[in-house]
């Protein structure tokens, strides 16, 4: 029999404006499943039941007034937030225990655009501190981990985000992508996760732009359900430093995946960035399994040199340090944050403004040389994470060892933050242990476009929604 949480966000608005579900059904079904299964998945930082309940109640008597047409496309559909973003009115902790009774006095604009496209939010998804790490751990929820095996991570640092829609807590969730932050924690529980062209989503009004690293995105379980997302949250507002071409008059994303992507030139190769990363048998095996999809629907596949030389990962741990001391700490609050951002922020501290401008100026450069590389084709494939999923407490080591095995996990994933360009990563493999891998696949900037595309059709070919963990069906 199918359950609510069996349909997907597009099904969802479907059955809300035919009059079918009710919102207030639909919040009622998700904060159950919540309040049942999420001590064990880690998904939230915080529930607000009675807010969600009320915002359902609104969209019910919205649903009542007005004609289907004129309807919201997200009307009555629950869309946790990550808690790197401010929502008003509601607990902001960043992950970390510095900021406990913070309260958001505003919403981010994607939050605004999610809201006013009739999203329903239960609550502020698990994120560890700051989002700097790779992984999901902090000092204020438990740890959230994949639906697949509640023994392993669900990666991060969008990680509760990916746990609560792989755990059917919620049909699709906001996340962010500085260094793979929606890619990482998709792989690893199993979902589709988009982190869009740089400057599509602005990150007005209060995070900084910087180089332009960081993104909001989608992660759900369908290519259709992250297409419609990213229309809704795509904007830019006056003051952004960085902003992606728009589709032409009257195209959406999500018309573009439902076309065929024709005929597509690809590259792919598997060799990390990182010098001395080993990749793990069952990653080559997804990355070689897609490689033969690719080709078997039509499209040519070429092999490439990688496009960075080394030398990248300490131009990046630069900027990446100095993203962690952006964040403003009272000094009294220093103590509580957790050893990897204590470190990292000392760090920057160390740095000269010169040392921050060079780090920048060499990745630049660096995006310089790699892209002319990469702009003959249409998408470029890679695996995701060098790793299958890894066990919670894989990382706890003192800072420095941390950082190293966050990137011996993740040394795909940031060339395309460094680049800008669109990247996804999709579910088309299970290991005989039953631990979701998921492929990279990014594309020319702007291009989100033909990578929704090519995503829908190895999807259709490959299908991955009706492939449930166990907790999904409890």
């Amino acid at each position: 029999m199918t359950e609510m949480h069996d349909l997907t966000a597009i099904e969802l608005a479907r059955a809300v404006r035919n009059r079918e579900l009710s919102p207030t059904e639909i919040a009622d079904h998700y904060l159950a499943r919540i309040d049942r299964h999420d001590t064990r998945l880690g998904a939230f930082i915080t529930v607000i039941q009675e807010s969600a309940r009320e915002q359902a109640r609104k969209a019910e008597k919205r649903v009542l007034q007005d004609a289907p047409e004129n309807l919201p496309p997200l009307l009555g559909v629950p869309v946790p937030i990550k808690d790197l973003d401010p929502l008003t009115g509601v607990r902001h902790t960043y992950g970390s225990q510095a900021f406990t009774d913070n309260t958001a006095d505003g919403d981010a604009a994607v939050v605004g655009q999610l809201r006013a496209a009739g999203a329903v939010f239960p609550g502020k998804t698990n994120t560890p501190e700051f989002g700097s790490p790779c992984y999901t751990e902090n000092d204020v929820a438990p740890p959230a981990r994949t639906p697949w095996d509640l023994t392993l991570s669900a990666g991060g640092s969008s990680g509760g985000a990916a746990a609560a829609v792989a755990g059917g807590l919620a049909p699709v969730a906001h996340g962010s992508d500085g260094g793979g932050s929606i890619r990482i924690p998709a792989s690893a529980c199993g979902i589709f996760g988009l982190k869009p062209t740089r400057g599509r989503i602005s990150a007005a009004p209060f995070a900084p732009d910087l180089i332009g690293l960081a993104t909001a995105g989608p992660l759900t379980r369908t290519v259709a359900d992250a297409a419609l997302l990213l229309d809704v949250m795509s904007v830019n507002l006056p003051g952004d430093y960085y902003t992606a071409p728009p589709l032409p008059e009257g195209e959406t994303f999500l018309d573009h995946a439902r076309r065929d992507p024709g005929r597509l030139r690809i590259a792919r190769f598997r060799a990390p960035a990182v010098p001395g990363v080993d990749v793990h048998p069952d990653v080559i095996a997804a990355y070689e399994s897609a490689t033969r999809l690719l080709v078997q629907l039509g499209h040519d596949v070429e092999e490439i040199d990688p496009p960075f030389g080394p030398g990248l990962l300490d131009l990046f741990s630069t900027v990446w340090a100095v993203m962690a001391l952006t964040l403003p700490v009272p000094a009294e609050r220093e103590q509580h944050l957790r050893p990897i951002n204590r470190w990292l922020r000392e760090r920057a501290r160390s740095l000269s403004a010169y040392d921050y401008a060079r780090a920048a100026i060499g990745l630049q450069q660096r995006v310089r040389a790699a892209l002319p590389r990469m702009l003959p084709y249409d998408a470029v494939l890679t695996p995701t994470l060098a790793l299958p999923p890894v066990p919670v407490g894989h990382f706890d080591a003192d800072p420095a060892e941390e950082f190293a095995r966050m990137t011996a996990f993740t040394p795909f994933t940031s060339m395309f933050n460094i680049t800008g360009q669109p990247s996804v990563s999709i579910p088309l493999y299970w290991t005989e242990r039953e631990l979701p891998i998921g492929v990279m696949l990014s594309g020319q900037m702007g291009g989100e476009p033909t990578l929704l595309s090519l995503s829908a059709q190895l999807e259709a070919a490959r299908p991955w929604a009706g492939r449930t963990p166990q907790i999904w069906r409890e």
